[in-house]
């Protein structure tokens, strides 16, 4: 983002979009953190000057809910499920491979920005056990070693 200018600017037109009431926090909420991958701290206090909301009421609503992020994120989010299922099947060392090969820790984003890693209750993919999630698209049944190969693919077919 070159500026907050351009920051209020989007900002602005999602509360045309949704609306100032206060029931529209979440919605506004999604829909700066859809733009921006996580709710800059700058778009709270733009959306309480601008709305019927208060810095506290929107700070409280991003969180409570865990699927709002107050830090920024990678481009690829890589979500590890630690369900019973996955457990059972060796989701701990599916995320200790990852970590390895990415450098980072769970719950961390590599420097560059590239990748969050992040541990989840439960994908809701049992049967597939233990399951990855990278940017929502599903991959089952990894051991360590596939689970790596998983980013040795992602950068592959990164446009150079």
């Amino acid at each position: 983002m070159n500026c907050a200018c351009e920051l209020k600017e989007k900002v602005d037109g999602m509360i045309a979009r949704i609306g100032t009431a206060p029931e529209m926090a979440i919605p506004l909420l999604q829909a700066v953190q859809a733009e921006f991958r996580y709710i800059p701290i700058e778009a709270i206090e733009h959306i309480a000057v601008n709305t019927e909301m208060t810095e506290t009421k929107l700070y409280g609503v991003a969180t409570f809910y865990s699927q709002f992020r107050l830090e920024p994120v990678g481009e690829t989010i890589i979500k590890v499920c630690h369900g019973t299922a996955c457990h059972v099947a060796g989701a701990k060392g599916i995320t200790e491979s990852l970590e390895n090969r990415l450098g980072i820790k769970n719950g961390e984003t590599t420097a560059d920005g590239k990748y969050t890693l992040d541990s989840v209750a439960c994908l809701g993919c049992c049967s597939l056990a233990p399951v990855v999630s990278v940017n929502g698209d599903i991959h089952g049944g990894l051991d360590r070693k596939a689970a790596a190969k998983l980013i040795d693919d992602l950068e592959k077919n990164e446009p150079s």
